[in-house]
């Protein structure tokens, strides 16, 4: 299963290594979605250390799919259902997001570049139903995780195909990961392939273990707090 939290590996690229103070808004080329935290004058939340790296933390086995055989699935609470195969996924509009990146292990990688399609560009297509307040993410190994509508269709939230201008590598997701910058890392699924529109929330493989249902960065929302 995957994770953001729970490491089997970490590893980084010299071509992936951040020198100096990181990027900010300003380097970014015209037309990019600016993730609002990138504005913030303190850029790290509490509990947060500032990674150069871009490491990888994996609880399983990383998937390796081939692009041939991809398939996003989006159904339930949405008036069009619909599947995209590969070819059909990159007709799809793109945007950039700038936005730093908040790993529930306690580390943040500052100034990342994304590029891939909107999440609010497959909800303007399958046009989600009034009762949908809620998302489900799955990927094809049995890992999900949930998000609130709202989060999911963050001005900053796509799905991604690349990263600081390369094509994303298995064990960063590809061939299409969910970020979901405003959220704990674990919610922006690597390798997705099925949105479930829903009227209920109900918790993901990580949540069932104790993590947030809703993972806020800046609120600490790291494991729920039982009733007492």
């Amino acid at each position: 299963m995957q994770s953001d939290g729970h490491e089997q590996r970490r590893m980084a690229s010299g071509r992936e290594y951040q020198w100096g103070e990181p990027p900010g808004p300003d380097s970014c080329p015209p037309g990019t979605i600016i993730s609002p935290d990138t504005r913030r004058q303190q850029r790290l939340p509490p509990g947060q250390v500032r990674t150069r790296k871009w490491p990888i933390l994996q609880a399983g086995q990383v998937l390796r799919i081939d692009p041939a055989n991809w398939r996003l699935r989006v159904w339930g609470l949405v008036a069009e259902p619909r599947t995209w195969d590969w070819e059909q996924f990159l007709t799809l509009p793109r945007v950039r997001v700038f936005a730093d990146f908040h790993c529930v292990e306690g580390w943040s990688r500052l100034g990342n570049l994304w590029e891939g399609v909107a999440t609010r560009s497959i909800a303007e297509l399958v046009r989600p139903l009034e009762q949908a307040r809620f998302v489900m993410v799955y990927a094809p190994d049995g890992w999900t995780t949930n998000l609130p509508i709202e989060d999911f269709l963050a001005a900053d939230a796509l799905l991604a195909l690349s990263h600081d201008g390369r094509p994303l590598e298995p064990e960063h997701g590809a061939p299409v990961r969910l970020v979901v910058p405003q959220r704990y890392a674990w919610k922006s699924a690597k390798w997705v392939t099925g949105i479930e529109f829903r009227a209920d929330d109900a918790p993901g493989y990580w949540e069932r273990a104790g993590y947030h249902m809703r993972g806020d960065p800046w609120l600490e929302q790291r494991r729920e707090v039982p009733d007492k």
